[in-house]
């Protein structure tokens, strides 16, 4: 006799195969964090990157270069989890997870979750964008002591993540589509 727990009834509408634009804008977005991750260790590691503090090429130290490696980590780490819109992991809570592990992930929760990220993420960047253009545009220089082509590098590293929103709206809606309607 087997004490194995049956599996949770599926739902009709879970295992539906997510178009195929869905899924490849799913695997974009950790691309799109991934350039600013690896500015972020480089500065960890003492990579010059063209930032200077007093003439001298910027670092981090101690708990600041902790703080700039867990950044990386959890940034890409919720990227990441935009492949469970798109994935069939992502439509039952793991098995480990006390009280939910094996049930079936309701659509509210994900789309509520991942529209929120979405629209989080969108303004946090929007805003750092707008805050450096503004600083670039008003203080001598860029303002954070960057040779030229190391604030090409920023730019060109932390650009794409005005791309992660927009993306991840985009994936949650076609989840929506295909987890919500008949």
């Amino acid at each position: 006799m087997s004490t194995a727990t049956a599996p949770a009834a599926a739902h009709p509408r879970d295992g539906r195969p997510p178009p195929a634009w869905a899924v490849r804008t799913a695997h974009l977005i950790p691309l799109a964090v991934l350039p600013s991750g690896l500015w972020r260790i480089a500065l960890v590691a003492g990579v010059p990157l063209g930032a200077y503090e007093h003439g001298v090429p910027a670092r981090t130290h101690g708990w600041e270069s902790v703080y700039v490696v867990s950044l990386t980590v959890v940034s890409e780490a919720l990227a990441l989890l935009a492949l469970g819109l798109v994935r069939p992991w992502g439509e039952v809570f793991p098995r480990w997870l006390p009280l939910l592990g094996g049930r079936r992930v309701p659509p509210s929760f994900a789309i509520t979750a991942a529209t929120a990220g979405a629209v989080g993420v969108t303004l946090v960047w929007a805003y750092a964008t707008r805050g450096m253009l503004v600083r670039d545009l008003t203080v001598e220089g860029d303002g954070l002591g960057f040779s030229p082509a190391g604030f090409a590098l920023l730019v060109a590293c932390y650009a794409p993540l005005l791309l992660w929103g927009p993306l991840l709206l985009a994936v949650t809606l076609a989840y929506h589509r295909r987890r919500c309607r008949d």
